[in-house]
């Protein structure tokens, strides 16, 4: 069965490595402190999440939908990536990384987003504008 997931966060260039490392032990911790197993950087995942940040900044919104009517589950097959599940969570203003992590666990709805137990890999992304995407998924099923 496949699940598409999204949450829109109503709150303010793809991240290097060290910064997805950086973001893999952020959202790892949040993981292990609910007893859940570590999620995996997708390169995959990252190209979705750059280009629905570039949209939005683009194109001057703020939404899950992209400029082409586009969701998430459309945005990451874009890719090649053969999911089973993949959820959204996209934030707009956060001056940095542990801002927006903060935001995300904070709110039910991303926060449910980063401890599904479904996931395995995941992408994070800080866009123009301050626009952040993560994008979580597992491939396969």
């Amino acid at each position: 069965m496949r699940y598409v997931l999204a949450v829109v966060a109503i709150l303010g260039t793809p991240a290097s490595a060290s910064a997805n490392t950086v973001a893999a032990q952020a959202l790892n911790s949040l993981r292990a402190d609910a007893g859940l197993d570590a999620v995996r950087f997708s390169v995959q995942l990252e190209s979705a999440a750059e280009a629905h940040a570039t949209d939005m900044a683009q194109g001057g919104f703020f939404e899950h939908t992209g400029s082409d009517g586009s969701d998430v589950a459309a945005r990451v097959s874009r890719t090649g990536y053969g999911w089973c599940i993949v959820a959204e969570n996209i934030a707009k203003g956060q001056a940095d990384l542990d801002e927006v992590m903060r935001a995300w666990a904070g709110s039910d709805g991303h926060r449910r987003n980063m401890l599904s137990r479904e996931v395995s890999e995941f992408a994070l992304v800080q866009g123009p504008d301050l626009i952040w995407v993560m994008v979580l998924a597992r491939p396969g099923c």
